[in-house]
């Protein structure tokens, strides 16, 4: 059960507090951002909306998915259990170079060795890097720079 305010302050603290999330919310609508929070007095205010974004696949993909699938086509769910595959350990996004512009890390036809960075996952606004599990050649790249990535999601083709 909601403690009621014992006297005037505590009320006109809490209609304070409501003008506050009020004037946060028009803020995120005028700002275009998702989450805002600020700390004053002691007082802590997080206000936040929830906003569905579609991960896109790479044209490439959707084609391999859209297609129907005929005897000796490759998969999307093969691709996952190609040997040489190597998948995503985390949700992020993928990036193929350290900073926009910059040169790839790899390139179909590389040679890569063991521990050499593949890629760059973004995740919670940390770069990590994907370090290669096997030396050999990139045979192929299956994700965009920039794309969404799953966890378990194939992202390069060693052999």
């Amino acid at each position: 059960m909601a403690r009621q305010p014992d006297d005037k302050t505590s009320a006109k603290s809490k209609n304070d507090d409501s003008a506050l999330i009020r004037e946060l919310a028009l803020l995120l609508d005028e700002t275009n951002l998702t989450e805002i929070e600020i700390e004053r007095a002691g007082l802590r205010v997080r206000v936040a909306r929830n906003i569905s974004i579609a991960a896109s696949m790479p044209a490439t993909m959707q084609a391999v998915a859209a297609a129907p699938v005929a005897s000796g086509a490759a998969d999307v769910t093969d691709i996952a259990k190609h040997p040489g595959a190597v998948t995503s350990p985390m949700v992020g996004t993928a990036y193929w170079a350290p900073e926009p512009g910059a040169k790839p890390f790899i390139e179909v036809g590389s040679k890569v060795s063991v521990g050499q960075t593949l890629l760059i996952i973004e995740a919670m606004k940390t770069m990590n890097q994907i370090p290669s599990p096997r030396a050999g050649t990139v045979k192929q790249i299956l994700v965009e720079d920039g794309q969404p990535v799953e966890f378990g999601e194939p992202l390069v083709i060693i052999e």
